[in-house]
């Protein structure tokens, strides 16, 4: 059931996760070759089975996330589950779960009994605080960690109301840095032995997330708002209007700066004092975008990109999803592939970002388990 030839096959995942953040750190684990044996609730299983959209009442949304994984139901308040358990995490490298600090030591497998049980077991936690400071309990979802963690307050335009970024990025972010934790923990073991506790903070990740806006506010002294599609401090790097429609011109020095102006047959724009530095540029933004839309007015977006492709200057149209996932450049990266699932039958999903020389890039992904699909089969291999 594992993916084939990745640099993690071998590796034995116990996912204990729900919903999107665990659950992406331990897909990504099986896109590059891991094991993924996701332990599920009876009767209800993940919460993401019950989100939409759904094909034939199988969820897509779930689809997405633990393609490739294997299914077994256990209830761990129930003592003969918790034996079931136990005898997994024998075999297994890696736990993940994402519950609130506190669950799984009420549950009998906190990191300290299950460290002196299974020595060499790597434990991956993505909660919402972490398991330390003032609100390690407190519960929190995407949305949650996005407000609290300052980057929906850089979102948006100025004036506006609140602005959720369009993808779940406190979960995301979460998953992909308690992926790198938990194979950074893999490599620390195969070195020296050590099983270790990796404790993500969805909270944490967004301040991560946040590069320059930290940096900007500690240097300032005053906390950055929203631009709108604007970069804070390059100039020009944002998103301009056209005749039809908007382009973004990412001109990010000097160099690129006076191919654009010649590219646009404003060749005096690089000896004009206002615009001769990016700080220079920067303070007189405004006036520059002005100029800047007067000549991409008179055009299409399609027009201009040809000019700044042909100039050498970074640029691109504002695509729509269905348009990013179906560009040329996505089908020839292999971004889009397909699973089949009897339930639903043929689907399209997100493909896996990191390309590896060593190891294939298949085009069909295994799909997400039924609940409890694999419980037999597990258990034969338990000797249960």
């Amino acid at each position: 059931m594992a993916a084939s030839g990745g640099p993690l096959s071998g590796v034995t995942v116990v996912d204990l996760s729900r919903i999107l953040a665990g659950p992406y750190c331990t897909m990504m684990m099986a896109e590059l070759g891991a094991r993924v044996i996701k332990v599920e609730t009876p009767n209800s299983g993940d919460d993401a089975r019950h989100y939409g959209p759904f094909i034939n009442g199988k969820s897509a949304y779930f689809q997405s996330v633990n393609r490739g994984k294997e299914s077994i139901a256990l209830n761990l308040k129930d003592e003969g589950d918790k034996a079931i358990l136990d005898k997994l995490l024998e075999k297994a490298d890696v736990i993940v779960e994402n519950f609130r600090p506190g669950t799984m030591e009420k549950l009998g497998f906190g990191w300290e009994r299950l460290h002196e049980k299974f020595p060499k077991l790597i434990y991956v936690s993505a909660s919402g605080f972490g398991h330390s400071g003032p609100d390690m309990y407190r519960p929190a979802y995407d949305m949650v960690v996005q407000g609290m963690g300052g980057i929906m307050s850089i979102t948006g335009h100025e004036g506006a109301p609140p602005t959720r970024i369009g993808t779940s990025i406190g979960d995301i972010g979460s998953g992909l840095y308690a992926a790198i934790g938990a194979m950074s923990a893999l490599v620390h073991r195969g070195a020296t032995g050590e099983a270790t506790k990796v404790d993500i903070s969805m909270f944490d990740c967004q301040l991560a997330l946040l590069e320059n806006a930290i940096m900007r506010y500690f240097v300032s002294g005053t906390a950055p708002g929203p631009l709108g599609a604007r970069h804070p401090s390059i100039t020009p790097f944002e998103a301009f209007h056209t005749e039809d429609g908007y382009i973004i011109i990412a001109a990010g020095n000097d160099g690129l700066f006076h191919k654009m102006a010649d590219a646009l047959g404003r060749p005096g724009w690089k000896t004009d004092d206002r615009y001769l530095t990016n700080d220079l540029r920067s303070q007189h933004q405004e006036y520059l975008k002005v100029e800047i839309e007067a000549v991409l007015g008179t055009n299409t977006t399609a027009h201009w990109g040809k000019i700044m492709d042909d100039a050498g200057v970074p640029n691109g149209p504002i695509n729509n999803v269905g348009q990013a996932a179906e560009h040329p450049q996505a089908a020839a990266r292999n971004m889009i592939v397909d699973v089949d699932d009897p339930v639903t039958g043929a689907m399209k999903v997100v493909g896996n970002p990191i390309k590896l020389t060593a190891f294939e890039d298949p085009n069909s992904r295994v799909p997400a388990p039924n609940l409890d699909q694999d419980r037999e089969r597990i258990l034969k291999e338990l000797g249960l």
